[in-house]
C-alpha cells in the first residue's frame, strides 16, 4: 500500500515537469495586453443585451397573461340615462353569460381620472355632459378569442345595443410586436458580439504565431508536437478570456442594475413586471464561462490550423 503515495508523487511531478516545460517554449500572455480588455467589453455588451432580451420577454409573458382573459365592454350613448340603463343591463346579462369569471363596472370616479390628463375635467365640472362611454371590465375564466367575443356580443345584443366589445389584448398588439421585434434585436447582437469574439481571438492568435514563428519551428525540428504549442496558445488565451470575462460581467451586471432602477422609477406595471428572475441571473453569470470556452477553442483551432500549413 506505501507504493501507492510514491506513484502519485512522481505522477504528478512529471506533470508539473511536462506544464513548466511548455509553457517555457513561447512567451505567456500578459493581462496588461489589449486582448483581456477586448473580451471585456464584449462580454459586457453581450450581458446587457442578454438582460435586456430576458426582461423584454418577461414583460411580455406578464403581460400576456394578464390581459388574456381581458375584455372591456363600452356602452357608447349620447343620453347619460339611456348609457347608464344600457350598462347595468349588460353588466347582469355579463355576470350571468358562461365563461365569464367577473365583471365589474368602473365607477364613474376612475373614468373621471382617466379623462383629466386629456379633457381637463375637474370635480367640479358636469362630466355628464361629456361623451364618455361607461366601461365595464370583465374577466372571462379562459382566453378572449373570436368565439367567445361572439357569444358576448350575441348575449348583449338585446339588451344594451350601444354595447362595444373589443378584447384586451388586441389594444396591445402592437406593443408585443414591438416587443417581439426587440428580442430578435438583442438576439442578433448577441451573435454579432459572438461573432466579434470569434474574429478578434482568431486575429491575436494569428498574430501570436507570427511573432514566435522561428521559435514554433525550432520546437518542431526538437520534436515537440503541435498539440503542445496549441497548449500554451490556449491556455494563455483561456486566462485573458477569463479575466475579461470577469470584467465584462461585474461591468455588465452594474449597467444592467442602473438600467433597471430607471425603468423602475418609470412607475408602469409592465416595466415592474419585466424583472429578472433568479434562473435569468444564472443564464448571465454563465455568459463569461462560454465566452472562455469560445475563445480557447478558437484560439486551438486557429493555432492547429496555422501549423499544419507550416509543415
Amino acid at each position: 500500500m506505501s507504493i501507492l503515495p510514491a506513484i502519485n508523487n512522481a505522477l504528478g511531478a512529471d506533470w508539473r515537469e511536462r506544464t513548466s516545460a511548455e509553457s517555457r517554449l513561447l512567451p505567456q500572455g500578459k493581462l496588461s495586453g489589449p486582448m483581456p480588455w477586448v473580451i471585456a467589453i464584449m462580454i459586457g455588451l453581450t450581458v446587457v443585451a442578454t438582460a435586456s432580451g430576458l426582461a423584454l420577454r418577461n414583460t411580455a409573458r406578464a403581460a400576456r397573461a394578464d390581459v388574456a382573459g381581458g375584455v372591456t365592454v363600452q356602452i357608447v350613448h349620447g343620453a347619460p340615462r339611456e348609457r347608464d340603463r344600457q350598462a347595468n343591463a349588460a353588466l347582469a346579462a355579463l355576470k350571468s353569460a358562461p365563461g365569464v369569471a367577473e365583471a365589474r363596472l368602473v365607477p364613474q370616479k376612475e373614468l373621471d381620472a382617466l379623462v383629466e390628463p386629456w379633457l381637463g375635467t375637474t370635480a367640479g365640472d358636469d362630466v355628464n355632459a361629456l361623451p364618455v362611454p361607461a366601461l365595464i371590465d370583465v374577466r372571462l375564466s379562459g382566453s378572449a378569442d373570436a368565439n367567445r367575443l361572439g357569444a358576448l356580443r350575441q348575449a348583449l345584443r338585446g339588451k344594451a345595443p350601444a354595447a362595444r366589445i373589443d378584447a384586451q389584448a388586441s389594444w396591445l398588439a402592437p406593443v408585443f410586436e414591438a416587443v417581439h421585434a426587440l428580442q430578435w434585436l438583442a438576439g442578433g447582437l448577441i451573435a454579432l458580439l459572438a461573432f466579434a469574439t470569434i474574429a478578434t481571438v482568431l486575429l491575436a492568435s494569428r498574430n501570436a504565431l507570427g511573432n514566435h514563428r522561428g521559435t514554433i519551428e525550432i520546437v518542431h525540428m526538437l520534436g515537440g508536437t503541435d498539440a503542445q504549442i496549441a497548449r500554451i496558445f490556449q491556455r494563455s488565451m483561456a486566462v485573458d478570456a477569463a479575466a475579461g470575462g470577469i470584467g465584462g460581467l461585474l461591468l455588465g451586471v452594474v449597467v444592467t442594475s442602473l438600467l433597471g432602477r430607471q425603468f423602475a422609477a418609470l412607475g408602469s406595471g409592465m416595466m415592474a413586471a419585466g424583472g429578472l428572475a433568479w434562473s435569468d441571473w444564472l443564464a448571465i453569470c454563465c455568459i463569461p464561462v462560454g465566452g472562455v470556452l469560445l475563445a480557447v477553442l478558437t484560439a486551438r483551432l486557429t493555432v492547429l490550423s496555422a501549423l499544419r500549413r507550416m509543415l
